[in-house]
């Protein structure tokens, strides 16, 4: 009997979640059908692909060799099926997207709903990963990087750059007082994050006569985390335009030290694994991503 390629997806499901039960949330499946399809398969195999303990499941070395070619198998289906479409001009199909928590919930979820009436047969799945992915293991399409970028084995798309800005609440400047400079401001709270410490370079000069490098009061993973902690009032941050527009737009935040602030933007790019010609429905979403990214809530002066 020849395996199918839904008992190569269940399997590459399994790998790539950490388990049957998230494996099928994925796939949409039942907990009992994704462990049948796995049992099949390795039946067809003759062979264990997987040590199965309470806690973990392990890769035997079979597994290792099988995973690498099912992934291409699946991934020559995914091809064809594009090409497919392609010839009808209408994207289609599933589209895996990551970005920083931040740029998710400020950039894309607004977007989505817009998107989804343009091409209703591109099933979108966001996730969510605050460092770095590895696209091929994740089975990432496309993934949205802020900063400079450094892995030269991906295809980049620049989509634009988002302005930095030193902020605080209106609240916690009346309670501490609004710094008039530089010397000032390292006085105050001054949150940021705990990794990459490049991220707590703030666009003002400092005594040597670069960027000014801040050792958080408060440091944090997340952009996210930050822009809760201003907006409570707990302390200063530098953020992105992109996270902070609606905020400063309302008057929940205001920036600190604008005269001083130094034109630092952040470029912003879609990175992905692609040596030939885009696929339809990526070339649909940055498309429609880099559109709505002209508008000056990204790049604001």
């Amino acid at each position: 009997m020849k395996t199918t390629l839904d008992e190569m997806q269940a399997f590459i499901a399994v790998i790539d979640t950490g388990s049957i039960t998230a494996a099928a949330e994925q796939l949409g499946q039942t907990t009992s059908g994704v462990s049948r399809a796995l049992g099949r398969l390795e039946e067809k195999l003759g062979t264990t692909l997987l040590t199965r303990t309470t806690r973990r499941l392990q890769l035997t070395d079979e597994g290792e060799t099988f995973l690498a070619q099912a992934r291409a198998i699946v991934a020559s289906v995914d091809a064809a099926e594009e090409q497919i479409a392609a010839r009808r001009g209408t994207p289609s199909g599933r589209l895996r997207v990551d970005a920083a928590m931040p740029f998710m919930l400020h950039v894309i979820a607004p977007l989505v709903a817009g998107y989804r009436a343009r091409y209703p047969q591109v099933a979108l799945e966001l996730n969510s990963s605050e460092r770095y992915i590895d696209l091929l293991e994740r089975r990432t399409d496309v993934a949205i990087r802020i900063g400079p970028l450094s892995d030269s084995t991906l295809h980049a798309r620049p989509l634009g750059h988002s302005r930095l800005r030193v902020l605080a609440s209106p609240a916690y400047l009346q309670q501490h007082g609004t710094p008039k400079s530089v010397v000032q401001l390292q006085a105050h709270t001054l949150l940021g994050f705990n990794e990459p410490d490049s991220l707590n370079h703030w666009p003002l000069q400092g005594d040597d006569g670069e960027r000014l490098h801040v050792r958080p009061a408060l440091a944090v993973s997340s952009g996210e985390i930050l822009h809760r902690l201003a907006l409570e009032g707990v302390g200063i941050v530098c953020l992105s335009d992109f996270l902070t527009e609606a905020a400063r737009a309302r008057g929940e935040l205001v920036q600190v030290l604008p005269k001083q602030t130094l034109d630092t933007r952040q470029p912003i790019h879609a990175v992905y694994y692609r040596n030939t010609a885009v696929s339809a429905r990526i070339s649909s979403f940055l498309d429609y991503l880099a559109e709505a990214m002209v508008q000056p809530v990204v790049g604001a002066a």
